[in-house]
């Protein structure tokens, strides 16, 4: 459904042409209808410009994404209604998702004028009530409100909403239950879960190990703009070969590991980084992982 090709992105850094700065570097993986795919990685890694660059929020310096097979940078303004009808973004601060001196469902009756004018005033209520139903909201308690009179958890369930009520193909979800509580957290991922069934693909940007293996089919990792592993979640969780990937499993402390004997890994530094060589090689079934030293003797 969605295909990411050789996809970077780059910057203008320093006055008078001062150089550039590559913040997306030959990312390439796909999105297939009912499946979730996890992009992992650190603050500053990357994570968001990939989901931009899908929304078309940010333009592609070199490489082509594509849905449904048609290059989405060649899309006209029909097109793109179209197009923003199949696919949705949910960021992670949900508060510059809204404009403050607007209430906060003015982000649906925008949805109303562009896809659902057909509908009658009580149908669309009852169209816009089963959305946020699905997410645990009552619509007494977010609608007719401005942003500011809402809490983060509310307002970000509100835009997940808003997304699922377009019934979109395609959802990148960047960072989107970072703000929610644990309980509302588990509601969200369980929502999502019962989304994948019905055929809805998933972009799930993270920092989070443990909801990335929770939730995701395939899991990417990613280091200073480049995928350093891929492959199924089971196979890149279970046998990490990547540097990077074993350092950002080790780091995460395990309940029956006691403080006293919890190893620190060490972490790579610059002149460790291999980033910047290399090509994905594919270890195994559906495992690839950058090529380095390590990763020839692996294989």
């Amino acid at each position: 459904m969605l295909t990411v090709d050789a996809c970077c992105k780059s910057y203008r850094v320093g006055a008078f042409g001062g150089g550039e700065l590559s913040a997306v570097r030959e990312v390439s993986f796909e999105v297939a209808p009912g499946e979730v795919v996890s992009l992992i990685g650190e603050s500053g890694s990357g994570k968001s410009t990939i989901g931009k660059m899908i929304l078309r929020l940010l333009r592609v310096t070199s490489g082509a994404i594509t849905f449904e097979g048609r290059d989405i940078s060649t899309l006209e303004r029909r097109q793109l209604k179209e197009y923003y009808g199949n696919v949705q973004g949910v960021f992670q601060d949900p508060f510059s998702s809204c404009n403050p001196i607007f209430k906060a469902d003015r982000v649906f009756t925008i949805l109303r004028s562009e896809y659902f004018s057909q509908l009658s005033d009580a149908d669309w209520r009852r169209k816009l009530e089963a959305s946020l139903d699905a997410v645990s909201l009552n619509p007494g308690d977010v609608l007719g409100k401005y942003p500011h009179q809402l809490s983060g958890g509310q307002l970000q369930r509100m835009l997940i909403a808003r997304a699922l009520l377009l019934d979109i193909r395609l959802l990148v979800a960047d960072e989107i239950i970072s703000m929610l509580d644990a309980s509302t957290r588990i509601d969200v991922l369980n929502l999502l879960g019962e989304l994948k069934a019905r055929g809805l693909g998933i972009l799930f940007i993270t920092h989070d190990l443990s909801l990335g293996n929770y939730i995701s089919d395939r899991t990417m990792i990613l280091r200073h703009g480049r995928v350093v592993e891929l492959g199924s979640t089971p196979r890149v969780f279970d046998n990490p070969v990547h540097p990077y990937t074993k350092s950002l499993i080790a780091s995460v402390p395990q309940l029956h590991t006691k403080w006293s004997t919890l190893g620190r890994p060490t972490p790579q530094t610059d002149d460790e980084d291999t980033t910047d060589a290399g090509t994905l090689v594919e270890i195994e079934r559906d495992h690839f992982v950058l090529t380095t030293g390590e990763t020839a003797a692996h294989r």
